[in-house]
């Protein structure tokens, strides 16, 4: 007797935990490839995690939290199958700039608040994939991702500086402040450190060129260490990262009092908006490759899942890696189950090699982390943006000097309103093209009058919209209008050609009731052609179309044309040298 096939998990059901379809997929040869992918993945981000918890000025042990925790609660209820989160360099920054309003690094109430803004920054993102709302990533411009993310690996580079030199220098100090500090101490500097640090930064690069699939950071904090050994840089001044408390992450409560929630709600929009964008962008571009279908929606809530729980294990805020999900991929992960893999390796490295950190010098991971933040400038689309676009490049600036000038998370907000207000600018001024048919076999070729040299009739303009007519567009398109009045006084009959118009609001439609009588009273008509269907809806739904007189809506130019060139003055027409339009008389 024949085995049932295995039924698929409901519709919603399989919304709500995903891993129910993609684990009917696993099989052995499945389970050797995620593993294999897992060995890969923990090797990367072993120093990764380290170098991302010192970014964020926590201790190493919750960059490994981190990296534990996070990849396998956004993996079990995300889209993807090769998205790997966990600490990443953009967002360490954030949580330090936002959090060291609050408390200091190192003090006693840093950490009670970075699980804080961790918990507030998941419970945001889960909110909005509860809402459907994975389009909001939308709204967030890929200018404003490149400004800031450029800031930020300024910023990195400076935060690591004081580690790179061995000198003093304030922590989570303003990015002027901090320079100040670091040029009065240049007498200070340690050449053994900045030995180790180079050294670290030569080897990796030397790894990399070699061979891109071997750890090459990992590598270089090797090369640093054994550098350190053999000075004994103990003895000279350098400070070391120390050991691990070889532990698993404890359970950990966020400090939940009303003062610490609303000092760090700001923030945690903005950091949550940030991981979103950089998880759902990382997953898309993966998914291209791969071939899966991404749901923006499900990531927002694995994204948002995985702080909210990490939140209560000692974890700081995550969000999906380039790095780690590329090489995820490369090393031929099938599911998600591999960052479970990776989470593993972790685990028994914290259990089992806890001194593996002790001897590792601090100039060393310096090294290793402005190499990661020198790697998060996207020259080539900084170049284009820059000699291509003025609006888009005024908008990579401001996001850039902002990161640079004020607190990170409102350099993003800057960025972001910025965008929106160059975006509505140029929808509040849609084009509106003088046309005329360039090929007398047909009318519907309107092409531009001005770049073609093409003639027109003195009595009827025909002009194209190529944008919606909404209220922030109103008093653009009604000084076209008045404008193309004024420039030739026998136009009295005016054709707007809509094929481009998506919609007509209330605003819009007042707007086109006041020009028809204005023309009306010229003795002419206001008169549409190729509206789509659905903007007619809309007209019949606000109860607009006979206002504007059903007779003056036409499906096409040449429909429109049939009926308008009666209507003008035949004396005019007989004396035309100009025939533009086949329905002109004598054509």
């Amino acid at each position: 007797m024949n085995a049932k096939p295995a039924q698929s998990p409901p519709a919603t059901l399989a919304r709500l935990l995903p891993f129910l379809v993609w684990g009917r997929q696993i099989t052995r040869k499945s389970l050797l490839a995620d593993l294999l992918a897992g060995l890969t993945g923990a090797v990367i981000v072993l120093p990764q995690s380290v170098a991302y918890a010192l970014i964020a000025g926590l201790p190493p042990e919750y960059g490994l939290y981190t990296a534990i925790i996070t990849p396998v609660i956004a993996g079990l209820f995300g889209s993807s199958a090769h998205l790997i989160s966990g600490p990443t360099a953009p967002i360490s920054i954030v949580v330090l700039s936002v959090t060291s309003t609050l408390a200091a690094p190192g003090s006693s109430g840093f950490i009670p608040a970075v699980l804080t803004l961790t918990l507030l920054c998941g419970l945001i993102q889960l909110g909005l994939g509860l809402a459907r709302m994975g389009t909001l990533v939308n709204f967030i411009s890929h200018t404003v991702v490149i400004g800031f993310t450029a800031g930020a690996a300024l910023l990195i580079c400076t935060s690591q500086l004081k580690y790179f030199l061995s000198v003093e220098a304030p922590k989570g100090a303003p990015f002027v402040d901090t320079w100040t500090a670091l040029l009065q101490q240049l007498s200070n500097i340690n050449l053994y450190a900045v030995a180790i640090a180079l050294v670290t930064i030569a080897v990796t690069l030397a790894i990399k060129r070699c061979n891109d699939r071997l750890p090459a950071m990992l590598g270089g904090m090797v090369a640093g260490a054994a550098l350190c050994w053999l000075i004994d840089g103990a003895e000279r001044g350098i400070a070391l990262v120390g050991a691990l408390p070889g532990t698993l992450p404890a359970p950990s409560m966020p400090d939940l009092s009303i003062n610490t929630i609303s000092a760090l709600l700001p923030g945690a929009l903005a950091i949550a908006i940030l991981g979103l964008v950089e998880a759902v962008s990382i997953a898309r571009a993966i998914a291209i490759r791969s071939g899966q279908r991404i749901e923006g929606n499900q990531e927002f809530v694995g994204q948002g899942l995985s702080n909210v729980a990490g939140s209560f294990f000692s974890c700081y805020a995550g969000s999906g890696s380039f790095t780690r999900s590329g090489a995820n991929y490369d090393a031929g992960a099938k599911t998600p189950l591999a960052g479970a893999f990776a989470a593993l390796i972790l685990i028994l490295v914290l259990l089992l090699l806890p001194q593996l950190t002790a001897y590792l010098p601090l100039p060393a991971m310096a090294g290793a982390i402005m190499l990661v933040a020198w790697k998060l400038i996207d020259f080539q689309h900084i170049r284009e943006i820059l000699h291509s676009n003025k609006q888009e490049a005024s908008v990579l600036l401001v996001t850039f000097f902002s990161t640079l000038i004020v607190e990170l998370e409102f350099a993003i907000y800057f960025g972001v309103l910025l965008s929106l207000v160059l975006y509505l600018r140029r929808t509040s001024k849609p084009r509106l093209m003088e046309v005329a048919p360039k090929v007398f076999a047909t009318s519907r070729g309107f092409r531009s009058i001005e770049r073609f040299g093409l003639d027109q009739c003195p009595q009827l303009k025909v002009i194209r919209i190529d944008d919606s007519i909404f209220f922030g567009a109103v008093d653009h398109i009604q000084r076209e209008l008045h404008r193309v009045s004024d420039r030739y006084p026998e136009a009295r009959h005016i054709l707007l050609l809509c094929p481009g118009v998506n919609f007509i609001d209330i605003a819009g439609a007042e707007m086109l009731i006041n020009e028809a009588k204005r023309l009306k009273g010229r003795g002419g008509t206001l008169s549409f052609c190729a509206l789509k269907n659905t903007v007619v809806d809309e007209l019949e739904a606000i109860n607009y179309m006979d206002r504007l007189g059903r007779e003056n809506f036409f499906a096409t130019a040449d429909e429109a044309l049939h009926a308008l060139v009666p209507q003008l003055d035949q004396d005019i027409c007989g004396s035309c040298r100009h025939r533009v339009f086949l329905q002109c008389p004598g054509r």
